[in-house]
């Protein structure tokens, strides 16, 4: 007979943590399934402090932030799979989901009446930034590098160049030349950088490690070990510019060169996909369009803090575990040009909206600006920023209840410079 649950949470991540805790307060048997052997996802290498600041209002390492949420898993006794892999979902016919999932006991299935997706990123590779040449040995990702320095106590390098001023690159910057490494600098292909202000300042100016801005690396050199990267300056349109090209001889190529959310098990559900998230499109309890599958943490988009990941891990479990399968009305929301995106998405008028959590990030680095939220004339919410910057997200909470029965939402960041 197969085992039954309310909830199955894919993902042990500190998104699946809050997801599963959450759900299980408010009532639902529910499984965590990870595919490591380990819960806390990408926090057990993260031995850099800053996470919880939001939350727990001081400054933890990615280990104590996890151990708080898997102390409280623990503690409740929720199901948990570990070294287990879901390789396939099936909707069932009288709805709800039947998983397949793959551990060292063999092959398992699992029936679950709702599912939260938190499955995390995984990190774009050197092919997937047109980077030409051989392979050799010596060129890595960043969240590689972190994990053989962190946890497995290897120095991937002693003389590296990275590619990309993400935060993972930028900590890995002073991670690497606290370890003895020598750090050559930081090359940024977009005129701005790309991590949070305060990565740039605690890790390339405190440790003076130059950054380039508007470079890239357009080859790698080395038969069986890295020898060299070749740089070149890049345009508006961040095409590298012919006679700019410069060799910097290195044994490492660190790369920072942007997250993908991982959900190929949602495309198998037919779940639709923000093209500038990457990640599912959600409604306000963050179900996507496939009824009773919701979706939480860097799995739906990028955060830049733990602390917000948490937060859609909760909203989401708690969500799952009150679903009814009632019938929606679906409003899209559609965002102004100066917006790179806002999650979530689309509002459920049908559904109690007293408060709704929004994410977004600027497409462009801009001074003191407005967001408004609207619904047709009627205007829902309205803040203004000092200044806005794509790499910090930025968080609201919205009071829909009075979300008119009618007329399309839209939200607009609109420039206030020059005293508008």
């Amino acid at each position: 007979m197969r085992e039954q649950y309310d909830v199955t949470v894919i993902g042990g991540g500190p998104a699946g943590l809050a997801a599963a805790i959450a759900a299980d307060a408010a009532g639902a048997r529910v499984l965590l399934i990870e595919r490591e052997a380990r819960l806390g996802g990408i926090l057990k290498q993260c031995i850099h402090d800053g996470f919880g600041l939001v939350r727990f209002k001081e400054k933890l390492s990615g280990p104590e932030y996890a151990e708080r949420f898997i102390d409280q898993f623990r503690a409740a006794g929720i199901d948990a799979m570990t070294l287990t892999f879901v390789t396939a979902i099936e909707k069932l016919p009288d709805g709800g989901f039947c998983l397949t999932a793959v551990s060292r006991d063999g092959v398992t299935a699992i029936e679950s009446k709702t599912l939260i997706l938190a499955t995390g990123c995984r990190e774009r590779t050197a092919k997937q930034v047109a980077i030409h040449g051989t392979r050799p040995a010596g060129v890595f990702t960043a969240g590689t590098a972190q994990h053989l320095t962190n946890l497995r106590g290897v120095l991937p390098t002693k003389k590296c160049v990275i590619l990309g001023s993400g935060d993972i690159g930028l900590i890995m910057a002073r991670r690497l030349t606290l370890e003895g490494a020598e750090v050559l600098g930081v090359y940024e292909a977009k005129p701005t950088p790309s991590g949070l202000t305060r990565n740039l300042h605690q890790c390339l100016h405190d440790f003076n490690i130059p950054l380039y801005l508007s470079h890239t690396v357009t080859r790698v050199f080395g038969a069986d070990r890295l020898t060299a990267v070749e740089i070149a300056k890049v345009d508006d349109a961040m095409r590298p510019i012919p006679g700019t090209e410069s060799v910097v001889e290195c044994d490492g190529l660190i790369l920072s060169v942007g997250l993908i959310p991982e959900n190929e098990l949602a495309e198998s559900l037919g779940v639709a996909l923000d093209p500038r998230t990457k990640g599912p499109v959600c409604d306000g309890s963050l179900m996507t369009s496939c009824p009773g599958v919701f979706s939480c943490g860097n799995a739906l988009h990028v955060n830049d803090l733990v602390d917000y990941v948490s937060e859609s891990g909760e909203q989401a479990g708690r969500a799952a575990a009150a679903f009814c399968g009632a019938a929606r009305d679906l409003a899209p929301i559609e965002i102004g040009k100066e917006l790179l995106y806002l999650v979530p998405q689309q509002i459920d008028r049908n559904a109690d909206n007293a408060t709704v959590t929004f994410y977004f990030r600027s497409r462009e680095p801009m001074g003191k600006s407005r967001l408004r939220l609207q619904c047709g004339d009627a205007v829902l919410f309205e803040k203004t920023y000092p200044f806005l910057r794509p790499p910090e997200m930025e968080r609201l909470t919205v009071d829909l209840r009075d979300l008119p029965a009618d007329g399309a939402l839209t939200a607009q960041l609109t420039s206030m410079e020059g005293g508008a």
